[in-house]
């Protein structure tokens, strides 16, 4: 395929993208495959470290646990830059497994960086696409908040999201704004070494769960996130799309372990 038919199929060359999360394992997949079809990519971090070598053209620091720092470096971006053609909140957080590890500082804590954090990055922008009449968001959510695979508190959290994606789809639309959701299943980011460094045995654990019989990798959310930021999915809104190696699409462990085991 050449630069021109990519430029003619995705649309995104010189398009501002601004991503969230930006140094993270995901982040970094992101900004590479946008830069891969032209655009030109901003990316925002907790930590100004995080962001440190990579290609961008404006970096942003805020912590998406403080409702204020974060609105306050959003429209201060969009009033110096203008509003992103497309905007990726793809920044996460979660350490609270299981419904015996949240308490009231874990929910709280979750759910401010997953779903408040990401409004308050989102609404300013919304604010300024609509004004343009264009513009289009990608939220990284995640398969848990389509079922229950554990993290209660980022479960709800990413189903919000989700549920925000469709208000924006419903309610934006008409002043050409899109908004989509991508729900990955487990992503084989550094954010695992420390767990397979703990449990090496965890990998086979996993994977049984999973019909492609791998986890997917952080270009293949990125390459999700381009198609649905895209020309290529104009007619694309209000949707959450699965890139999760076939995980939420049924039971395989039940099919193995029960109707088709000893």
């Amino acid at each position: 395929m050449t630069l021109s038919s990519i430029d003619d199929i995705f649309g995104l060359k010189d398009k501002h993208v601004l991503i969230t999360g930006a140094g993270g394992g995901i982040g970094r997949a992101l900004i590479s495959a946008f830069r891969t079809v032209g655009a030109i990519v901003s990316g925002a971090d907790q930590h100004t470290g995080a962001l440190a070598g990579l290609d961008l053209a404006h970096r942003l620091t805020f912590d998406l646990n403080d409702r204020e720092t974060t609105s306050t470096a959003i429209r201060n971006f969009v009033k110096e830059k203008g509003a992103p053609d497309v905007l990726v909140n793809n920044a996460g957080f979660t350490r609270g497994e299981t419904l015996d590890q949240v308490d009231d500082e874990v929910w709280d804590r979750e759910v401010a960086i997953n779903l408040n954090g990401a409004f308050h990055v989102t609404a300013p922008v919304v604010d300024a696409m609509s004004k343009r009449a264009s513009g289009n968001i990608v939220f990284i959510s995640s398969v848990n908040g389509l079922s229950h695979f554990g993290n209660p508190a980022y479960s709800a959290a990413k189903a919000g999201l989700i549920a925000f994606v469709k208000a924006l789809a419903v309610e934006r639309g008409r002043h050409g704004i899109r908004a989509n959701a991508i729900c990955p299943g487990s992503v084989r980011t550094p954010a695992w070494d420390h767990r397979l460094q703990k449990q090496p045995e965890l990998l086979g654990k996993v994977l049984p769960h999973y019909p492609l019989g791998r986890m997917v990798t952080p270009d293949e959310v990125a390459r999700a996130a381009v198609f649905l930021a895209s020309a290529a999915a104009s007619g694309i809104t209000g949707t959450a799309l699965a890139v999760d190696a076939g995980l939420t699409a049924g039971n395989l462990r039940f099919i193995n372990d029960v109707l088709a085991g000893d």
